[in-house]
């Protein structure tokens, strides 16, 4: 269930908002004449939520790729092209 709360408790009481936001790691719905305005969030969620827009973003390509029949790659030979990488040595 949201948690909102009036923007006079941004004001009021905003280390209790802050102490919501990473203690249930939900975002807090802040609200302005009765109307949504803002949301307050812990950085923790925001950058969870940022990878996970960019994880969607990275597979909506791949799938489009895929599509497109452009050319792919097994799993096993990506790990063994990545293995190698890791095993060649570093000037």
């Amino acid at each position: 269930m949201p948690i909102i709360k009036p923007i006079s408790d941004l004001r009021n009481n905003f280390n209790q908002i802050s102490e919501i936001c990473h203690k249930q790691q939900e975002p807090v719905f802040i609200t302005k004449n009765g109307e949504g305005d803002l949301v307050v969030m812990s950085l923790a969620l925001y950058e969870q939520q940022q990878a996970l827009l960019e994880l969607y973003q990275k597979l909506g390509e791949a799938e489009a790729q895929s599509l497109a029949g452009l050319p792919t790659i097994s799993h096993q030979d990506l790990m063994k092209k990545l293995r190698a990488q890791m095993d060649e040595p570093k000037i």
